[in-house]
């Protein structure tokens, strides 16, 4: 059988204009984003109570070091800078602004970056780049790299700086590791983070969150301007020693339940810890 050059060029060109379809054409994330606080409202804005662990698959050495916090540490210069970790900031109240990274020859998107508003430029390598070793620093955005499953964007980020879960004092190491899944509908996007812990977490943490594409915010400049709001010796250091917190204890007052139920642990993740609320619950 005779070969139609015209239908290898057209063969051809159908292949490398449909086929070859760029990453950045999986979904389109970019853009500004608003929080969606309907979900957890308290831990977006005030913070939980201290000694309010419910529901959080802590471990013994995370209470334990929980229960030295004192929040007035944020007022420290120091402190009130500081970004927030890149598993926390999405159940914040800050509002993140994606942008695109294109390479000026090829076209094919290089990164995301992610700005909040208490946070450094966290980039999303998504052109196959490996982690760095073990032994490269740790940063406070941690190095992230993106994949798409799908439509969804796989995001896996590791060294990252140690800090906490909650701003209540639940503490995250540095050796964590942070897989986030971005699922867009429309002009809603769901957030899911989870937070594998070694050293702290007796499961993976797992949260969620919405966020809504908003046009005309702005992200304020960063970092943010330091204050003296305490007036404290210098070099003091906000904390308690282990068994002096008068305050781990007010939450269960707060909240009507037993002291057991707000200790956290992984077992107050599911409904079947309901039971044993019951259980510990004085007879009226």
């Amino acid at each position: 059988m005779a070969i139609d050059p015209l239908r290898i060029i057209w063969t051809y060109f159908i292949v490398t204009a449909f086929g070859a379809v760029p990453t950045f054409a999986q979904m389109d994330i970019s853009g500004q984003w608003a929080p969606v606080m309907d979900e957890d409202r308290d831990e977006r804005v005030g913070g939980p109570e201290l000694g309010e662990y419910m529901g959080m698959p802590i471990n013994d050495a995370s209470r334990a070091r929980a229960e030295l916090w004192d929040s007035s540490i944020q007022s420290l210069p120091e402190w009130q800078c500081r970004p927030h970790g890149v598993d926390y900031i999405t159940r914040g109240p800050s509002r993140p602004f994606i942008t695109p990274e294109i390479d000026p020859v090829t076209r094919n998107l290089v990164a995301y970056h992610f700005e909040w508003l208490r946070s450094v430029d966290r980039p999303i390598y998504m052109d196959g780049r490996p982690h760095p070793g073990a032994n490269e620093p740790h940063v406070w955005a941690g190095f992230s790299t993106g994949s798409w499953v799908g439509d969804v964007l796989r995001i896996h980020t590791t060294h990252i700086k140690e800090d906490y879960i909650r701003r209540n004092g639940l503490p995250r190491s540095d050796r964590a590791e942070v897989v986030e899944y971005l699922i867009r509908n429309d002009d809603v996007m769901t957030w899911t983070t989870i937070t594998y812990d070694p050293v702290y977490l007796e499961e993976p943490l797992i949260r969620t969150g919405e966020f809504r594409w908003t046009e005309n915010q702005q992200v304020p400049p960063y970092p943010c301007t330091v204050v003296t709001e305490v007036d404290r010796a210098p070099g003091a250091v906000p904390h308690y020693f282990p068994g002096e917190n008068p305050y781990v204890l007010e939450a269960a007052g707060v909240y009507a339940l037993p002291l057991e139920a707000t200790r956290g642990g992984a077992e107050t993740m599911y409904p079947e810890f309901k039971q044993r609320i019951r259980e510990l619950m004085p007879e009226r």
